[in-house]
């Protein structure tokens, strides 16, 4: 009785021209976390008439500070060029077809992880990983980037052929970090094919 009340007070009041909610009833939540991971690629042409703001990758970057770390070390940094001068800076310092893949990307975000913090106990090396914890915890946090970035219509691409030195002395980031990838985002002007993908039985061993 309740939901029919509800649905005949919405039908009286959009006469007017309003659109209110019900508590109880459906509402459009958006994409499913299957169709962002399925609409997600690796994009390499960018929409040069569409930006984006420093809010929205704050946004994007906010999200990241939920992934799981190492001990909750939290070793990950990210450095976000936004402004065109900077930008176009940092492009600079990419390599192989890079540049020319994010010619029109309206932010490039560097990442970093600190060194001696993930996969270490007490100072020493938990095990003979070591530092490569760092780089595991800066891929988490990567990957949550590029999926809220799908999620929220933006589109990436992470690039590891980049000039390190350069972007340290750009960007003032210290030698306690490790320089991982350069990530660019923006929109896409069109729908990348989707490679092929393994069957999960060349990937996964189950006993």
């Amino acid at each position: 009785m309740k939901l029919i009340k509800c649905l005949l007070i919405m039908a009286s009041i959009s006469m007017l021209g309003l659109t209110p909610g019900c508590k109880g009833t459906s509402k459009d939540s958006g994409p499913s976390f299957d169709q962002i991971v399925a609409s997600r690629r690796s994009v390499r042409q960018y929409d040069p008439d569409k930006k984006i703001s420093e809010a929205e990758i704050r946004t994007l970057i906010q999200t990241t500070i939920e992934a799981p770390s190492w001990a909750n070390n939290q070793p990950v940094r990210y450095y976000a060029a936004i402004s065109p001068e900077k930008v176009a800076a940092v492009r600079e310092l990419l390599g192989g077809n890079n540049q020319r893949n994010t010619a029109d990307a309206p932010v490039l975000i560097v990442s970093t992880y600190k060194k001696g913090g993930s996969g270490f106990f007490r100072g020493q090396a938990a095990n003979e990983i070591g530092d490569g914890w760092g780089a595991y915890d800066n891929g988490l946090s990567n990957a949550y980037l590029i999926l809220k970035a799908r999620e929220m219509g933006f589109d990436t691409l992470i690039m590891g052929i980049r000039d390190s030195q350069g972007l340290r002395s750009l960007l003032g980031i210290p030698e306690e970090e490790e320089i991982m990838a350069v990530i660019s985002v923006g929109y896409r002007v069109q729908d990348p094919n989707r490679p092929a993908r393994k069957n999960i039985d060349e990937i996964a061993v189950f006993f």
